[in-house]
């Protein structure tokens, strides 16, 4: 076996992917810290062609240097919002027709690999941030809880990691 260059991926250009048709998800970053876990957000987006990212409260922004370490060059490829609040962001997805699905270990949640996605239409997924999660009064107003199945002794994995589980298996389908 030879591994790929590049140049044989067929991978598109940006103003290419940029006017792509995306998968119908929205991530929103509800107060990350790391600056190296949103540009791992950016480039996982990328990889699986969603439609935007919301960065609330204390995410940072691009363009930053640290940001883009990790996220070679996708902050320039995914669309992305910033909101004051997740509070705000959550507003707007509502009216746009959006599900709110939290990712978060909660009472009721409804395990990853038992989703049924088929009858969301447009879906915003909420990760929180890397001490507290998500915060409670943004799993309150979610539509849904999602949780990751774990089965060893720490109770949470990266945000980064989080969001590269939960994208891959809303979009293989």
């Amino acid at each position: 076996m030879r591994k790929l260059l590049n140049s044989e991926l067929n991978r598109p250009d940006i103003d290419t992917f940029k006017n792509a048709d995306k998968h119908p998800i929205i991530v929103v970053l509800d107060n990350v810290r790391s600056l190296n876990n949103v540009g791992s957000v950016f480039r996982t987006s990328d990889a699986f062609n969603v439609q935007s990212i919301y960065l609330c409260g204390i995410t940072a922004t691009p363009p930053n240097k640290e940001i883009h370490k990790t996220a070679l060059g996708a902050e320039n490829s995914v669309e992305w919002k910033y909101f004051e609040t997740t509070e705000l962001a959550m507003q707007q997805l509502k009216s746009n027709g959006y599900t709110i699905a939290s990712i978060e270990q909660v009472e009721n949640a409804v395990f990853l690999n038992k989703l049924n996605i088929d009858a969301i239409e447009k879906l915003a997924v909420v990760f929180g941030n890397e001490v507290e999660g998500v915060a409670q009064n943004i799993v309150s107003s979610s539509d849904m809880v999602i949780e990751i199945p774990q089965w060893g002794t720490k109770h949470s994995l990266n945000i980064s990691v989080s969001v590269a589980v939960v994208l891959w298996e809303l979009v293989r389908v």
